[in-house]
């Protein structure tokens, strides 16, 4: 008997001023991701080159599985703005298990089980 699959939650930043929503569309429909929430503009300060800078940015949130984190990163990698993009991987172990389901299901690694997704990602 395998394991079940174990959620994990990917944080990244992404510049206020450029569109995520093709970014995090492409890892859905690429099946990297079950749901990918796009924040509201924040403020960031962060250490630079050296510099201390300032940018308004999106929070992404990413749903996906530990199986899928490293496509999933190489793929972020790829069509993100940023030379080097934050790629925060927390674990999500205590997720409720039929939206464990859910996300396992999306990202193609586990079979559908029936009608109905979860109202709220």
């Amino acid at each position: 008997m395998t394991d079940p699959p174990t959620m994990v939650i990917v944080l990244s930043t992404f510049p206020a001023d450029e569109d995520a929503a093709p970014l995090a569309r492409a890892l859905v429909e690429e099946r990297l991701a079950a749901c990918v929430n796009i924040l509201p503009p924040m403020s960031s300060i962060y250490r630079w080159e050296g510099r201390v800078e300032q940018a308004t940015e999106h929070q992404l949130i990413v749903k996906t599985t530990t199986a899928r984190v490293d496509a999933l990163r190489a793929r972020l990698v790829e069509l993100h703005p940023y030379d080097v993009p934050e790629i925060i991987v927390l674990p999500a172990s205590t997720a409720a298990p039929s939206y464990l389901d859910w996300v396992a299901q999306s990202v193609g690694e586990a079979p559908p089980s029936g009608p109905g997704e979860p109202g709220n990602r």
